[in-house]
């Protein structure tokens, strides 16, 4: 099986870092480590198109407002989200006098976005460069399954979208700040999963492969991490991935595993089915919790591995498969 690690030469340090959430995110059990609050969704927008790339205009301000950094500051940013054209990160990118790439990832978006911009960095062509990703529940609704005004029930695989953003800035060495030193692209997985409200199993396969992929690649073992964090997998997807782990590979990540999709919300207390999904997910929980424990060294070693669901509202409607894609960062966390 051929592990496709790639070891950076200069690795990357994380700069700066952000998060902005709605309302239903500041309910949940990281309300203490999101950067920016709305508790009104819209944004005060007309639309909810507008409303998610106000959301990820705001992460990239907030980072880069932490470090005092100005457009001419950054030299490129790699930024994607769920709508159809990336238009929210197009629109919501557009205000700003920096170099635009966008990305499409799916769910995985922030450690793709994450990967183009290490890569870039490591290899001299850019001093810093911005990694951002956004979603937004109601404009995900609108787009993949029905207007909210269908008010259709969802079935307990459902998983619910983050509203929210993420943004990393990184840029050559600062002592002690987090690093990425090693990423690792995904592989398209499809088991034959069909079920557009059953992401978590759509996904599982990818972020498998990938696991087991970067632990054969580096020569190590779950127990050389502090954490392995998977994307938004939710209830439903984790079950699976440590299943198919297990039987494929005969590795157990349990004691060293979370879900973003099982951290943002309360499970027991939210209505959100089998936990959080979309690009904001593994972004706002990366740029926040686990972002503030890597620069004070509670994590050290960790293995991000964001996923996601390559379907479309086109393909759904055609009775089509839902193929899964998982990319992997490996951070280290700030240096004393």
């Amino acid at each position: 099986m051929q592990q496709n690690v790639i070891t950076l030469k200069n690795p990357p340090a994380v700069l700066s870092y952000a998060s902005a959430v709605g309302k239903k995110e500041s309910e949940g059990s990281l309300k203490d480590y999101f950067d920016v609050i709305n508790t009104d969704t819209s944004m005060g927008q007309d639309s909810w198109e507008k409303a998610e790339s106000l959301f990820q205009k705001t992460a990239l301000k907030t980072a880069m407002k932490k470090r005092g950094y100005k457009d001419e500051d950054i030299d490129i940013i790699f930024a994607g989200d769920l709508l159809a054209q990336c238009a929210g990160s197009s629109f919501g990118m557009r205000g700003f006098s920096i170099p635009y790439a966008g990305v499409y990832g799916a769910c995985s978006t922030m450690a793709l976005s994450l990967i183009l911009a290490s890569l870039s960095v490591d290899g001299s062509y850019a001093k810093k460069a911005a990694a951002i990703t956004s979603s937004h529940f109601c404009s995900a609704e609108k787009q993949f399954r029905k207007p909210l005004e269908y008010g259709g029930q969802r079935p307990p695989s459902a998983q619910w979208t983050v509203t929210g953003s993420g943004c990393v800035i990184l840029g050559e060495n600062e002592e002690k700040a987090p690093h990425i030193e090693k990423v690792i692209f995904g592989k398209v997985r499809d088991l034959g999963v069909t079920d557009e409200n059953n992401m978590g199993a759509a996904m599982a396969p990818a972020a498998c492969e990938t696991i087991a992929r970067f632990l054969q690649g580096t020569n190590t073992k779950p127990s050389d991490y502090d954490l392995i964090l998977t994307g938004d997998l939710g209830a439903v997807g984790k079950k699976l991935l440590y299943e198919m782990l297990e039987k494929e590979y005969d590795i157990d990540i349990s004691k060293v595993h979370n879900d973003c999709g099982l951290m943002i919300y309360k499970l027991d207390e939210q209505d959100v089915n089998a936990g959080g999904s979309g690009c904001g997910c593994s972004a706002s929980v990366l740029c926040s919790k686990i972002m503030k424990e890597l620069f004070d060294g509670t994590i050290e070693k960790m293995l991000f591995v964001a996923t996601g669901a390559l379907l479309s509202q086109t393909t759904t409607l055609q009775g089509e498969t839902v193929p899964g894609i998982a990319h992997g960062v490996y951070l280290t966390g700030g240096r004393k």
